[in-house]
């Protein structure tokens, strides 16, 4: 699971990476709004952790920023503003929980836990992709119209990964770590042909290039 924490505490910021890091998490430090926003464009994560009085773009406006853009990663504000309004305005802004400093490590560990566990509860067997076309995760079948199309078991990886950040670009770097295994060599040529395939099935219009970056299922 790859977490992004925005904290300008370099001390703090290093300290909740230790502890995270040793829990299995592969966390992305960043230390102002603005590289923050960068590095949530160009990678996918599993969850946002954001402080919220950080230089450039402080963290509810990013993350209102996050949601306008349809960016639906799961974000927990960790943040020492405890004021009512201040919890207030973190939920307006998006936020699925938010974790009043001081905390303990293994609180903020919990919050994580349950987060993830309800984001990935919440996905359905049988996911929508427009109006003639269902995709079943568990069996790898599309439906569509009255067809049953098998995918092959990287063409069902990626299509996994463009639905869990539909609408979002998904990297080079992050399809070829999640739909090829670590002693596989992957190639752009192979990736090019699984998504010509999918479009094939789903639409071209469905899955854009994005030059130089990845791609985006919309």
């Amino acid at each position: 699971m790859k977490i992004l924490y925005l904290e300008d505490d370099i001390n703090l910021s290093q300290t909740i990476k230790e502890f995270l890091n040793d829990e299995g998490f592969d966390v992305t430090c960043v230390y102002d709004g603005e590289e923050a926003l960068q590095e949530i464009y160009i990678s996918n994560f599993d969850v946002l952790l954001l402080d919220v009085n950080v230089p450039h773009i402080n963290g509810f406006e990013l993350l209102k920023e996050l949601r306008a853009a349809k960016t639906t990663t799961p974000a927990i504000f960790v943040t020492s503003l405890n004021g009512i309004d201040d919890l207030s305005m973190g939920y307006h802004s998006g936020a699925d929980d938010y974790i009043k400093k001081p905390f303990e490590l293994k609180e903020l560990l919990l919050r994580i836990n349950a987060l993830l566990k309800r984001e990935y509860k919440t996905q359905e067997s049988l996911i929508k992709i427009s109006q003639n076309i269902e995709f079943n995760i568990h069996s790898d079948e599309l439906k569509k119209d009255d067809e049953i199309i098998t995918l092959k078991h990287k063409e069902s990886l990626l299509l996994k990964l463009l639905l869990k950040h539909k609408n979002e670009c998904v990297s080079f770097d992050d399809i070829y770590q999640n739909v090829w295994s670590f002693d596989e060599e992957h190639s752009y040529m192979s990736l090019r042909t699984y998504i010509k395939e999918l479009r094939k099935h789903l639409g071209k219009e469905r899955i854009l290039s994005i030059k130089k970056l990845g791609y985006r299922l919309v």
